[in-house]
């Protein structure tokens, strides 16, 4: 349960910055939007959640546990 909350909290922050990404774009502040993106909050929020979901067991985590320990599948 604590994993689905806590992903659902990422996605609404990732949600959140994409908002303010489509409004940096809409005033016509493509600089702006391009560093907002790259180095700013929506970078940040993207990779908060890559990292819920990798310390999780998903794609690309190398099997690493909720705890950050190997699993070691069947004893």
């Amino acid at each position: 349960m604590k994993y689905a909350r806590q992903v659902q909290v990422a996605l609404e922050r990732l949600d959140q910055r994409l908002l303010g990404l489509n409004r940096l774009i809409k005033e016509g502040k493509q600089r702006e939007a391009l560093e907002y993106m790259e180095k700013g909050p929506l970078k940040d929020a993207y990779d908060e959640l890559q990292n819920i979901i990798t310390v999780a067991g998903g794609p690309g985590s190398g099997g690493l546990g909720a705890r950050g320990t190997s699993q070691t599948g069947a004893l």
